[in-house]
């Protein structure tokens, strides 16, 4: 399937705009003794998380990015990334070692989410059902 006009313009503006990363800001979602949780926005809109997990010689990222991302750019991210928050966090390190996903949120979870809550349930899109598991697929 083909993207629409307005569609294209959107991932062309969406790449444009992480080019820039002059505006990013992080704004701390979580800290721990041993680990930090950042989302990353632009402006007012949140374009992606980062956490950071510290070993005693190494850290550990997950980088969730909610838009389309070059190479380029994501390096400058992760290099950002390194300046702003690891080095900054005075924590010895060896090497900073970092997970890179593309994604958005489904829906947000706490202990008081039930299967049954239909209103709870994100829908999949119509792509994602033919990746459900069949038993066919299954050799026995």
């Amino acid at each position: 399937m083909c993207p629409t006009r307005k569609e294209a313009r959107g991932v062309m503006a969406a790449r444009s705009n992480m080019d820039n990363l002059n505006d990013l800001r992080f704004d701390r979602h979580f800290r721990t003794p041993s680990s930090e949780g950042y989302y990353l926005v632009r402006g007012d809109t949140r374009i992606g998380m980062v956490d950071l997990h510290f070993t005693s010689t190494t850290v550990h990222g997950t980088l969730i990015v909610e838009q389309e991302i070059d190479r380029d750019a994501l390096a400058q991210l992760i290099e950002r990334i390194d300046e702003d928050l690891v080095l900054s966090a005075d924590t010895p390190r060896d090497d900073f070692l970092v997970s890179v996903y593309t994604g958005k949120e489904v829906g947000f979870f706490n202990d008081t989410f039930r299967a049954d809550q239909e209103d709870l349930v994100a829908d999949l899109d119509e792509d994602d059902e033919d990746d459900d598991f069949e038993d066919d697929d299954v050799e026995g």
